[in-house]
């Protein structure tokens, strides 16, 4: 049976003795000098994601990415080609643009000087009135370094960090059957919570938590720590790979539809040719992989046919250093983002993708749980762990404030909901006299390996 690809550079994210056990103090999560710091040390070392190439398919298509005090536009240019350039005019550093649109030039709303797409004054008024000489084609914008991987765009502030694929290495690699450029959009919000944008990292690197917080998952994903694989990567990034199929320890109530019988149904399998539990569970699954192999042509999942068994059915989920996360499955992924407020170290924003496949021949597509179908000529997207359907179609930014949850009711059903509803409590509890080093179990040492990281990077010897 094929197998999700083990890089030879990873090592076993389950082994603390793998680390150098720096103590995790709860400075971090609060104290305006420890933010100073990262963002003088790390936030402007890294490459940080900026948007999809989607967004920026003409040229004069251009997207703002603003990071803490930081502004940054990366524009499509005639050429076809992407480039980045620092939000801050030529002339007396007046911020050009606020949001993402598309125009031939940039035009500075202060004193009018134009630049040009590749970042050049093409024009200001009274150009005779400069001692130094005119500064069309003289003076031009700052540019930052711009790379993409597979549809994503990065951006890194560093002229010294190395090449984004080196950066993400072996994540390329890894994910290069997945084609994640050929995923759309269907959700993107936007939502400030009340928390370091730390909590993630800790959150997103460990899975010990959700059979308590997310007590719905173990249902369609194996999540126990004996049965999953952990691994980290030498620039910080970690990930686990859990089996897509249910947790033999976590049941369904008697009597209450079990999801995988209907994952087993949808793809052609009879649950009730199983004579137990252990038996659907497993056996199942074996099946499900041989289903999927057979009949994702008929059933349109054309972006089935380089995907490996193990591609078909499991379930990673990889952390990026220092703050992205990807839920990746075969018909999709939920790519979750979290960057820190500009002046509040107990603040924070959250950006929340749901991407899918469109299905060629939809109307054989998946109903129940899997995750495409076609309704009334238009497609709709259930990722894996969600109940309710989304339009498939690409959208815009919806942004949100949390308000105690008032805010984001209507997206009750995504598991980062629950995890949501723990941030305040978090934030308070890090300040509390009685904060303790963390007593972290084994299946929690990706949460540790992040801080390690986070302190190289402080200390001025990010990895390399």
């Amino acid at each position: 049976m094929d197998k999700i690809i083990k890089d030879p550079i990873a090592t076993d994210g389950k082994d603390s003795s793998n680390l150098r056990g720096d103590p995790i103090t709860n400075d971090r999560y609060f104290c305006k000098d420890f933010m100073a710091k990262e963002w003088e040390h790390m936030w402007t070392k890294v490459w940080l994601i900026a948007g999809r190439e989607v967004q920026i398919k003409e040229p004069g298509d251009y997207l703002v990415h603003d990071l803490m005090k930081e502004s940054v536009i990366i524009v499509r240019q005639e050429d076809g080609s992407i480039r980045g350039f620092y939000n801050s005019c030529a002339h007396r550093g007046q911020r050009l643009v606020e949001c993402n649109s598309s125009q031939d030039s940039f035009r500075c709303p202060y004193h009018d000087w134009q630049f040009g797409l590749n970042g050049e004054v093409i024009g200001c008024p009274d150009e005779d009135d400069y001692p130094q000489g005119s500064p069309v084609g003289k003076k031009k914008l700052v540019e930052v370094r711009v790379d993409t991987w597979d549809g994503f765009i990065f951006y890194t502030m560093d002229e010294e960090a190395p090449e984004l694929l080196d950066y993400l290495d072996p994540l390329p690699k890894i994910y290069k059957n997945h084609n994640f450029k050929d995923q759309i959009r269907a959700q993107w919000v936007r939502i400030e919570l009340d928390v370091n944008w730390k909590f993630f990292c800790d959150n997103f690197n460990e899975s010990y938590h959700t059979r308590f917080v997310h007590p719905q998952v173990p249902a369609v994903i194996d999540q126990d720590h004996f049965t999953s694989r952990y691994e980290i990567f030498p620039k910080g990034h970690a990930r686990i790979i859990q089996m897509g199929r249910p947790s033999l320890r976590d049941r369904v109530k008697e009597g209450d539809d079990h999801p995988f019988k209907m994952v087993l149904e949808d793809w052609g399998i009879d649950p009730n040719q199983y004579p137990d539990y252990e038996t659907m569970t497993m056996q199942g699954w074996l099946d499900l992989k041989k289903a999927k192999k057979k009949l994702w042509k008929e059933k349109g999942y054309l972006h089935y046919e380089n995907l490996s068994d193990e591609e078909l059915t499991e379930s990673p989920f990889q952390f990026i250093f220092p703050n992205i996360a990807m839920g990746v499955q075969a018909d999709g992924c939920l790519l979750l983002n979290w960057f820190p407020h500009p002046t509040d170290p107990e603040k924070c924003f959250f950006d929340l993708w749901d991407m899918g496949y469109s299905i060629g021949g939809a109307a054989k597509g998946i109903g129940k749980t899997g995750q495409n179908v076609s309704k009334n000529n238009l497609e709709i997207f259930v990722s894996r762990t969600k109940v309710n359907a989304i339009k498939l179609q690409e959208v815009e930014l919806d942004y949100r404030e949390y308000d105690d949850g008032k805010g984001v009711e209507d997206l009750w059903d995504h598991v980062v909901y629950q995890d949501w509803q723990l941030t305040n409590g978090a934030r308070l509890g890090v300040r509390s006299k009685g904060y303790q080093e963390p007593y972290l179990a084994a299946q929690e040492t990706r949460v540790r390996y992040f801080h390690e990281t986070l302190h190289d990077y402080l200390n001025g010897k990010p990895p390399r």
